[in-house]
């Protein structure tokens, strides 16, 4: 028995499939054996997309028997933006697209929103950045609360984020523990992404050990490259085994770029009778 074979799993349908249009990629999931996905906010600069765009969508899930188990409020990633929750000339966008968001979420059952936080503005006091960012912050946990989630806050890597103000576990921990203190609903929670902190040069081990308390979502991928377990240098054996022993049991989200380009080729670290989600 593989440690993998412990822990349930959900595709980033974000980053992989992306060969495809966003429509086909839940059926393309559960071809190959997956029956949960997750998202970035998939309506680029629409931060308050139509009606026909948001049943489409949650027909291609419905239709796949695939559940979103995950979605990112407005991140504008398509942009190179890092999210919207410190960024004072999206305040209003961002809580216009709060309720869309999570009425989106609740109407497919999702558990978890994540909000990234935003990059460090030119011309800005970051101070002025992270009190907008505890408002934004506890607006969001609250309408997560609304609809029975978590809300989760997330540390990115310095190298590919260099404006990006949490890069390290405990960045993202104190974070999460503001937004705590603020609303007392303590479903602010950390995702944890082993890619970014591997990146930030962070021992994963110890991350586990000493935070896996506050986990609320896990995601992978190898590095340095960003691809499929077994193409870096991370040993995720030993990683998902430590996960397992810290008692996470929450899915661990797949959020890697293919190393051929074809995602369904991409999967044979998994074996497909551990694809489907628990």
């Amino acid at each position: 028995m593989t440690a993998a074979s412990q822990h349930s799993f959900t595709v980033n349908l974000s980053i992989l499939f992306s060969e495809l249009p966003l429509l086909e990629r839940p059926a393309a999931a559960a071809a190959a054996g997956f029956t949960a996905g997750e998202l970035w906010w998939p309506f680029g600069e629409e931060h308050s997309p139509s009606e026909a765009e948001l049943d489409a969508l949650r027909k291609a899930f419905t239709d796949a028997g695939v559940q979103l188990t995950g979605l990112n409020f407005l991140d504008d990633l398509s942009k190179g933006a890092r999210g919207t929750v410190s960024v004072p000339s999206e305040k209003d966008r961002f809580r216009a697209n709060v309720p869309v968001a999570a009425e989106l979420a609740a109407s497919l059952g999702t558990k978890a929103l994540n909000a990234l936080y935003g990059n460090r503005i030119e011309g800005v006091d970051p101070a002025e950045q992270d009190e907008l960012a505890l408002e934004n912050l506890v607006l969001a946990a609250k309408a997560a609360h609304g609809i029975g989630a978590i809300l989760l806050i997330e540390a990115l890597n310095v190298v590919e984020s260099p404006d990006y103000p949490l890069v390290s576990a405990g960045a993202a921990v104190e974070i999460v523990d503001k937004v705590n203190a603020a609303t007392g609903l303590g479903n602010a929670k950390f995702l944890c992404d082993l890619y970014h902190l591997a990146k930030n040069g962070e021992d994963l081990a110890a991350v586990i050990d000493t935070c896996a308390d506050r986990f609320g979502h896990v995601q992978i991928a190898d590095n340095p490259g960003r691809n499929e377990p077994g193409t870096g240098e991370l040993d995720f054996e030993d990683l998902f085994a430590r996960l397992t022993a810290a008692g996470y049991t929450g899915p661990i989200g797949l959020e890697y770029r293919p190393s051929t380009g074809v995602s369904a080729d991409s999967f044979g670290w998994l074996p497909r009778e551990h694809r489907a989600a628990k």
